[in-house]
């Protein structure tokens, strides 16, 4: 059996080597005489899987060890009976982490109190709903906007217009959808950028498009209140340079790329796998994750609240690294921008997740308590 897969995915060999040869190949490079032999194919988010890859192929099995699907023509897979698995939530918490210390780079930089603003996340599902998990276990005041959901359960959600007209921060975690009334392509145009609250923060660690790239770029030169996070761009791997300059914070499409989230996704392809064949999953990722750099922090109970939630968040993330890294890489042709862009993300360094640190409180302080458990870290005695 021949599996064609992404060579940035991890632990191909520890969880699929079992099963037949394995073919890396660069995730934009997969083309129809890559796969026209293969029986699987396992891709991350920058491999479009359609007919035109596909069709006369073996490959009766699709994993693409990310969240979204977009990148994946599920009509056509139905009409062809190939099996597909994408891994939802795998990389969620990363993407948590990413947004938190956005917060803590904004909040110095403005000086400005977060327990005083006003956070609006656009779609909750796997990540948004995460993350405003987090932000009201801090105590933040959050408004959520997910039509589809509401539609659906009914529950505590308001308008987009709600958000833009009352939110100082707004954090995009939306699917990419081109057509139909929920479409998510430009949810932010020229119209929507220029009616955003004096002073906002815009963080989109979803998928570019979400934002119009081109409508942003002016709107910041118009306004310099505005300030943007953005982690993802309208035609990766090429980058609109201008409005990279412009954003406080601009990474190259990493925000869920910790070492937990991209070995989770391979993890949860292969337990599809085993599901597809009806062979019982053997290996477990906690056997193969590698112990945390920092493991352990030791807060004294009398330890100032913001120091802390910002020292434990940079502990284990600092996004800043991310941002100087892709800044350097913006030079030279667009050629060499694309190809610095997929090398950034391919020798991505280690970076674990918050879930994973323990945290000791010396003394009684249920203000810390409090901001442990929020984050989702462990606390011991």
């Amino acid at each position: 059996m021949l599996i064609v897969a992404d060579e940035n995915i991890p632990l191909l060999d520890a969880f699929f080597a079992g099963f037949g040869e394995i073919r890396r190949v660069p995730g934009r490079s997969i083309d129809r005489a890559t796969v026209e032999q293969a029986d699987v194919l396992l891709v991350r988010s920058v491999t479009n899987v359609n007919r035109a890859l596909l069709e006369g192929s073996k490959v009766r099995f699709v994993g693409t060890c990310t969240i979204g699907t977009d990148h994946l023509d599920l009509e056509y897979f139905n009409e062809a009976g190939i099996t597909w698995s994408s891994a939802p939530g795998c990389n969620a918490r990363g993407v948590v982490d990413y947004v938190l210390g956005s917060l803590m780079t904004l909040a110095e930089i403005e000086g400005v109190d977060l327990t005083k603003r006003t956070y609006g996340v656009i779609g909750a599902g796997e990540v948004g709903g995460r993350l405003i998990n987090v932000l009201k276990g801090l105590g933040w005041n959050v408004k959520v906007c997910d039509p589809p959901r509401q539609a659906a359960e009914g529950g505590d959600y308001v308008s987009l217009e709600q958000i833009i007209e009352q939110c100082d921060v707004i954090s995009l975690h939306t699917p990419l959808t081109r057509s139909g009334d929920g479409a998510t392509w430009h949810l932010f145009d020229q119209q929507r950028l220029q009616q955003l609250k004096p002073g906002t923060w815009l963080i989109n660690a979803a998928r570019g498009p979400v934002v119009d790239n081109a409508a942003l770029r002016e709107v910041l030169l118009e306004r310099e209140d505005l300030q943007a996070v953005l982690d993802v761009w309208e035609a990766e791997p090429e980058v609109d340079v201008e409005l990279a300059e412009l954003c406080v914070l601009a990474t190259p499409h990493i925000a869920g790329y910790s070492l937990d989230g991209k070995q989770r996704g391979t993890a949860q392809i292969y337990q599809a796998y085993c599901e597809f064949i009806g062979q019982p999953a053997s290996i477990q990722l906690s056997d193969l994750l590698p112990a945390p750099w920092l493991s352990e922090v030791s807060l004294h109970a009398d330890s100032d609240p913001s120091w802390a939630l910002a020292m434990l968040c940079r502990g284990v993330y600092d996004p800043r690294r991310d941002d100087a890294d892709f800044r350097r890489s913006l030079v030279g042709n667009v050629v060499e921008q694309r190809a610095a862009f997929d090398m950034l993300r391919k020798q991505y360094p280690v970076r674990r997740e918050i879930e994973g640190l323990k945290v000791r409180i010396e003394g009684a302080s249920p203000v810390l308590a409090k901001i442990v458990a929020a984050l989702g870290a462990i606390a011991i005695p």
